[in-house]
């Protein structure tokens, strides 16, 4: 080889990942359907490639074909696909698991399914590192403390003892993105891995998959969430039934996109600058000057149908003590009126929903509903006004029994709601569906085979089913696409606008608690920090942790005039 050979150069900067014509069929016969058809793309090291649409478009499939999981049945095929030069369309189990976790690393966007349950959380993140032999046994323990710590898990080494059902949302989230970093992938490949965050440990991940990409890993982004696509991505590219409808340089997709699809997924991003709906007119909107204890109360109490007086909640620490996981939290909800719930996970948030739906019991303080005892009553006498206070989960997926078609899903509440079975009951289910976002078809399929953005959509239907007055929804849209959750904030304001209905909207995106709430209340370390009307509280913030969160949300470039 000559001195001016330029093969070695070449090779070293030859994409880790090359695709070229995927196509992913599932089902047979007539049944057969095309989740992904002729897809290409490439990643090199030290670059992100971020992939955006909507739920049903095929971003997910295509990022599990990159690491040999798509599901049993599928039919996959591609005109070209290497991983590290090599032919990964001829790669078999065995090869898969080399690759896996070493070369290319996945992050799920369903923590809860992705991490064993029956797991301690360091030893889920602990095993890339004993199964590829990055370390000895003996190191492992500190260094999944480090990998904790680094994706901003709070007392790793405590955390690490727990399992993955006493863990947040968002905790959940940061353990399973450790787990795929622990054993040092090249390429990284993360389907919408901040789904489940709030907005300062978004940004600490997301400065965190920034520092791997410039130290050379090359990242695959999956998200819903544009602004976030905008802070890290180099390059986009664009889905659509399966397709890739645009790609390119990522300032000049956002910034002046060229394919109307584009457009629409722009247009349906929520905006934490832009105002949110005129606030509901009731008497228990009043500001409390920013201390978080005002309960909402009118001037004869008669407006409210929700109160919350002094809750305190606390749990045991692994250690044996105690910590305040909600600590005098008070407020009041009318009816027709949506009170935002911001804060860290951790925050309380979550608690708090549960103890106003009376899943737990308050360790102090009571919860009202229509100024009668709701918190301090026994189950079987609570039962018969449970129809009107109905919960939204943030994890519909732990929510719904995986054998039940969305058939039954539904038809249990519709039961107690007294709808009579048969062509009642379906016609029922299928206008629920329709009003959600679905159809007939998904009334068959059970919850695995819906995404996750489907899964959510049927969790809203559920709890519609029963007519309530109050709706408590814990990240109702978290896992949607940005113009289908556009679509069912425009259903909970119609609903709200139609039946009166009251709305307790928990959630980490802020720029949706404005799109749709009246008054908000900040919530860090179990206590109510700041609570007043939204545009006061996201116009001139007076708590600097209010401060903080409206700092860290991630916002979308400028765009091109229209041509």
């Amino acid at each position: 080889m000559s001195p001016t050979d330029t093969t070695e150069p070449a090779e070293a900067i030859r994409p880790i990942v090359e695709l070229e014509g995927l196509s992913v069929e599932f089902g047979h016969g007539r049944r057969r359907t095309t989740a992904v058809a002729g897809v290409s793309l490439s990643l090199s090291a030290g670059e992100c490639l971020a992939l955006v649409g909507e739920s049903g478009s095929g971003k997910s499939v295509t990022a599990r074909t990159l690491v040999g999981l798509t599901a049993p049945g599928a039919a996959v095929r591609a005109e070209r696909f290497l991983v590290e030069g090599r032919d990964a369309a001829a790669f078999g189990e065995r090869e898969w698991r080399r690759v896996r976790g070493r070369t290319v690393g996945l992050v799920l966007q369903d923590a809860l399914s992705a991490l064993d349950p029956l797991r301690r959380v360091g030893a889920e993140v602990g095993e890339p590192l004993l199964a590829h032999r990055v370390l000895p046994k003996a190191e492992v323990p500190g260094r999944v403390e480090e990998l904790l710590r680094d994706v901003g898990v709070p007392e790793p080494a405590g955390r690490a003892r727990q399992y993955p059902h006493q863990l947040s949302g968002g905790l959940r989230q940061r353990a399973l993105i450790a787990s795929a970093l622990a054993a040092g992938p090249r390429v990284l490949v993360a389907d919408e891995p901040t789904t489940a965050l709030d907005v300062t440990v978004q940004a600490q991940v997301l400065d965190l998959l920034g520092e791997l990409k410039a130290k050379g890993t090359a990242l695959l982004l999956i998200s819903h969430d544009l602004a976030v696509v905008a802070r890290l991505a180099d390059r986009i590219a664009v889905m659509k039934d399966g397709r890739i409808v645009e790609s390119g340089p990522a300032g000049r997709v956002l910034g002046a996109p060229e394919h109307p699809y584009t457009r629409v997924l722009l247009a349906a991003a929520p905006d934490p600058d832009r105002p949110g709906p005129p606030a509901a007119t009731t008497d228990d909107g009043a500001d409390d000057g920013g201390t978080g204890t005002n309960d909402g109360a009118g001037d004869d109490g008669k407006a409210r149908l929700l109160t919350v007086r002094g809750l305190v909640k606390r749990y045991r620490t692994p250690d044996g003590g105690l910590r305040e996981a909600v600590a005098d939290v008070s407020f009041g909800l009318a009816p027709g009126e949506t009170l935002g719930i911001v804060g860290e996970s951790g925050s309380g948030k979550s608690t708090t929903a549960q103890l106003v739906m009376g899943m737990l019991a308050p360790d102090a303080g009571e919860v009202l509903l229509d100024g009668r005892p709701w918190s301090a009553l026994p189950e079987r006498e609570r039962r018969p006004a449970r129809p009107a206070v109905q919960l939204v989960h943030q994890d519909p997926l732990a929510s719904f029994d995986p054998r039940f078609t969305v058939r039954r899903i539904l038809a249990e509440a519709l039961a107690v709601a007294g709808v009579a079975r048969g062509a009642a009951r379906r016609e029922r289910a299928v206008e629920l569906l329709t009003q959600v976002g679905l159809g007939e078809q998904h009334l068959e399929r059970r919850p695995r085979g819906l995404s996750g953005g489907q899964r959510q959509r049927v969790a809203i239907a559920r709890a519609l089913a029963t007519g309530p007055r109050l709706l408590v929804c814990d990240e109702p849209v978290s896992a949607l696409d940005v113009s289908v959750q556009a679509q069912v904030l425009e259903l909970l304001a119609r609903l709200r606008a139609e039946l009166g209905l009251a709305m307790l909207f928990i959630s980490h995106d802020l720029a949706v608690v404005r799109q749709v709430s009246d008054r908000v209340l900040v919530m860090k370390d179990g206590r109510a920090v700041e609570h007043g009307p939204a545009e006061r509280v996201f116009r001139s913030p007076e708590h600097p942790y209010t401060r903080q969160l409206l700092a860290a949300v991630p916002r979308l470039p400028a765009r091109a005039p229209a041509a």
